[in-house]
């Protein structure tokens, strides 16, 4: 039946994505989105579904499927529910780093934007994991939680104060920090592939081995596994999905913290299925809301980082109570 699952939501997301290049602003029939790619003629629909609506669509289900795995992993590394790069300063860092490249380095272009979010994203998990991992008792939930908090005001703070310094990169990067996939090119996607599927690949090679991280640290060093090394090639494998993700469409909040829990509901707690699953439905779940992002202040759009807000701020409320109760 998982099999069964997963081909069905691989239909899903298919179905998603076409409506998502078929509609918006201006609808476009679906004959024409599908003659758009076996008999392209240059029109004006064809250019707009080839350089705008498809693009966006698959950045959407590439950043989408990215966070949600990204979050699914590090709710096993830290053992925490509420865990995702959002919460834990990945996506804030990254967010800074490449604010302070382009302030005062001039730094400008997909591949540049890339390396420099992939080194903040790096830079403020390290920090995290070792503000959570001080004291006697190791790493908690409770302190890796407090840590996220602190590095994610810390980081939002100063991208801030970057802003007011630079009214020009103000206008230019605003957009971009709230979390969209707006007005992005088949080229920016092109740029940051190679370090998903990297880290894509990386987290379903240790999904074995995050099933038995998840018993324990003790127990799984008793059945033979290093827990540091394990965490260690997990958070190479956030990094790069987190780092890829907000490189190209901003920190987007809140799908890395919604979709595992879903996932673990539906097909239970092995990584082997939880990780697929949770790429696909992340990947819905982003294509979804940017598709639904178009039509709440038609005819202008709202950011698909505040739709993920909306939906998640809600789940996260829901998901600290439940931890608390139990």
């Amino acid at each position: 039946m998982r099999v069964v699952y997963l081909i069905l939501s691989l239909l899903v997301l298919a179905g998603v994505m076409v409506c998502s290049i078929a509609f918006g602003v201006t609808d476009i029939p679906v004959r024409t989105v599908w003659e758009s790619i076996t008999h392209y003629n240059g029109s004006n629909e064809h250019l707009v579904i080839r350089t705008t609506r498809v693009p966006r669509a698959l950045i959407a289900a590439a950043v989408g499927a990215c966070l949600a795995v990204a979050g699914a992993v590090m709710q096993v590394l830290t053992r925490n529910p509420i865990a995702s790069p959002s919460t834990l300063g990945v996506n804030a860092g990254a967010a800074f780093f490449i604010m302070l490249a382009g302030t005062f380095l001039g730094i400008s272009g997909q591949h540049a934007f890339t390396w420099v979010a992939l080194i903040g994203a790096g830079l403020s998990g390290g920090i995290v994991f070792l503000l959570g991992s001080i004291g006697r008792d190791g790493m908690t939930p409770v302190k890796i939680t407090l840590a996220g908090a602190s590095m994610t005001a810390f980081f939002s703070s100063l991208t801030q104060g970057l802003m007011l310094t630079d009214g020009k990169m103000f206008d230019q990067i605003l957009a971009w920090l709230v979390g969209s996939v707006a007005g992005r090119e088949m080229s920016q996607l092109e740029a940051v592939w190679p370090y998903m599927a990297s880290g894509m690949l990386i987290a379903l090679l240790l999904s074995r081995h995050l099933n038995v991280l998840a018993m324990g640290d003790d127990l799984a060093q008793g059945l033979g596994q290093s827990p540091a090394r394990i965490k260690l090639i997990g958070a190479a494998s956030v990094i790069l999905l987190a780092g890829g993700s907000v490189a190209v469409a901003g920190p987007i909040a809140f799908v890395g913290i919604i979709i595992p829990h879903i996932v673990r509901y539906l097909v239970g707690t092995d990584h082997r299925w939880i990780l697929p699953f949770s790429g696909v439905l992340g990947a819905i779940l982003l294509v979804a809301a940017d598709l639904g992002s178009r039509y709440i202040a038609m005819p202008k759009e709202v950011p698909v980082g505040v739709m993920t807000a909306i939906l998640g701020v809600p789940f996260f409320v829901y998901i600290a109570r439940k931890g608390r109760r139990t």
